[in-house]
């Protein structure tokens, strides 16, 4: 009794015909589950801050703190 001999022609293109579309749907599958749970609250956060930001007012907070070499502290 011998073995039979393993079947090499098209085996990659058999392999791939069966992979391929399983690697492209989780990495759709991926990219979508990211967007919706990382990058859309991220841009949430982001857009509220700067709702309430006011640059001017940080900038006064840090020149009174004597963070700029620039420019001095209005008590000065």
């Amino acid at each position: 009794m011998s073995l039979p001999k393993p079947v090499m022609r098209g085996l990659l293109a058999k392999r791939l015909r069966f992979h391929l579309p399983i690697a492209f749907t989780l990495a759709i599958t991926a990219a979508i589950a990211f967007k919706f749970t990382v990058t859309e609250p991220r841009k949430k956060a982001y857009a509220d801050f700067y709702k309430q930001y006011d640059a001017v007012k940080e900038f006064n907070a840090m020149r009174e703190a004597g963070i700029f070499e620039s420019v001095r502290p209005s008590g000065e």
